[in-house]
């Protein structure tokens, strides 16, 4: 039994004062992921991230319409999981991939699709296993930001009727002005978007490769939360 117990003792009489067991932190499972998670997001909203790499920073919100993405990955930083992260899959025009690779956890994150949410550029999304995964629910610890390519009218058009989209005017106009990557949408849980920093995006995907996405020199990122 692994619990640590705290005494306060006088020096004199060395009389026992107080006790207080320390509550170990909570381990996620496949079978508490939801219960924790939403736990951990009403004590833990902070909702902004800071990104910062060798390339420039990226300043990042979190979606509250995503409250386990966005609680996983809060909970993460605070932890210290993502001390070494780094950039370590780069695709020009689609994305930059990172976190802490190869990094196991025993638990999935249940999908958060929401139509109000598109892998436009600049979408923080998280990456899945595309083996035995029907309901593309989403790795623990590794994400991705989109960097992608303009659609044209009829690009958009086209994919959205190939991959049974909905966009509305607002979303079409990101992906023909901004670009984006509209074959992730519905797939890949979006859960936040950079709102400063997209240069700092082409910049990394522009870095020379080998091996068809691994970057020639670590791509190193400091990840934290900060305030609004």
């Amino acid at each position: 039994m692994n619990k640590s117990i705290f005494c306060v003792l006088t020096i004199l009489g060395l009389s026992l004062l107080s006790c207080r067991e320390k509550k170990e932190p909570i381990g996620i499972t496949r079978d508490n992921v939801k219960e924790v998670l939403i736990a951990y997001g009403r004590e833990n909203p902070e909702n902004a991230v800071i990104m910062e790499t060798e390339f420039g920073v990226m300043k990042i919100k979190l979606y509250e319409e995503t409250p386990l993405h966005r609680a996983n990955f809060v909970k993460l930083i605070k932890e210290g999981v993502y001390e070494k992260a780094e950039f370590y899959r780069i695709f020009y025009q689609f994305m930059i991939q990172g976190g802490i690779y190869p990094k196991e956890f025993n638990y999935t994150i249940p999908a958060e699709f929401n139509q109000k949410f598109i892998h436009k550029k600049g979408a923080l999304s998280m990456a899945q296993s595309e083996d035995n995964n029907p309901g593309r629910e989403s790795s623990a610890s590794e994400f991705f930001i989109v960097h992608g390519s303009v659609y044209s009218a009829s690009q958009v058009d086209n994919e959205e009727s190939n991959h049974n989209l909905q966009l509305d005017a607002e979303q079409k106009k990101d992906y023909m002005e901004t670009g984006g990557y509209m074959s992730l949408d519905q797939q890949y849980t979006v859960f936040g978007e950079v709102t400063e920093g997209l240069d700092v995006i082409d910049r990394i995907a522009g870095v020379k490769v080998f091996e068809q996405d691994k970057p020639l020199k670590k791509i190193k990122i400091k990840i934290t939360l900060a305030s609004e």
